[in-house]
């Protein structure tokens, strides 16, 4: 079993940033090398995907939407995911879901079935 923990959320004025965090642990094993991803969903939305990183590290995707504004990192010894957000808008306002692929596959995905394991979401408003 896989727990995905977020944490980051909260209010910014637009061009803020602000950086989440997934911390994952994983019963029976020391480390989560998983392939993940963020997603988020705004009021009435769907849920869409944001950005997603490899199992390695080596490999990462990001929405036409925030790229060039969002980065995902990771850091095995912490086991722990980040998503860097700057020069944030209104429009990024939505709960940010962590989310890990299962440990059988390694690259990154857009799709939400693609993923195995889900956080409880953290909530990132952003004021114009």
């Amino acid at each position: 079993q896989v727990q995905l923990v977020e944490s980051g959320g909260g209010l910014v004025q637009a061009g803020g940033s602000l950086r989440l965090s997934c911390a994952c642990a994983a019963s029976g094993r020391s480390f989560c090398n998983y392939a993940m991803g963020w997603f988020r969903q705004a009021p009435g939305k769907e849920r869409e995907f944001v950005a997603a990183i490899s199992w390695s590290g080596g490999n990462t995707d990001y929405a036409d939407s925030v790229k060039g504004r969002f980065t995902i990192s990771r850091d095995h010894a912490k086991n722990t995911v980040y998503l860097q957000m700057n020069t944030l808008k209104p429009e990024d306002t939505a709960v940010y879901y962590c989310a890990a692929r299962d440990q059988y596959y390694t690259g990154t995905s857009y799709y939400t079935s693609d993923y195995s394991y889900w956080g409880q979401g953290t909530q990132v408003t952003v004021s114009s």
